[in-house]
């Protein structure tokens, strides 16, 4: 079981995993091996609580597919191990992200105390602004 949560985890047959030829430096050894990972999890058909689906769903995640499917990339490393660890630690952290419920803001009001911090701060602004201006010449 990949353990996300304390309380949630999910089993490693609903992950599927695809390996491909990795981009970028790495010489003979990226043509010759399929370094890069691709994880597919299907959202809507995983054993994850009903909550955390809807919100996975519903976020702007761009790795989630119209589908519903979750794809996690990752070729940072040369060994294909531990590119498959990476994308696994990835999917976990987007999982527990969905997890956490975010508490409602509560408004507040400045005090007055705070409202007077302001205006006395504005007041001081506007009497150093007004010393930089040129003196007003009276030629009566």
């Amino acid at each position: 079981m990949i353990q996300i949560t304390d309380r949630i985890a999910i089993h490693p047959n609903e992950i599927q995993e695809e390996f491909m030829a990795a981009s970028g430096p790495g010489g003979q050894h990226v043509n010759k091996t399929s370094s890069s990972v691709r994880l597919r999890f299907n959202v809507a058909a995983s054993s994850l609580p009903p909550f955390v689906k809807q919100r996975l769903l519903n976020s702007s995640d761009q790795r989630i597919t119209e589908d519903g499917i979750l794809l996690v990339t990752s070729q940072r490393y040369r060994s294909q191990l531990q590119n498959r660890e990476d994308a696994l630690g990835k999917l976990v952290s987007v999982i527990r992200s969905a997890t956490k419920v975010e508490r409602k803001r509560v408004k507040t009001k400045p005090s007055r105390a705070a409202k007077e911090r302001r205006i006395d701060a504005k007041k001081k602004r506007a009497s150093i602004k007004n010393m930089r201006r040129r003196p007003i010449s009276r030629d009566d």
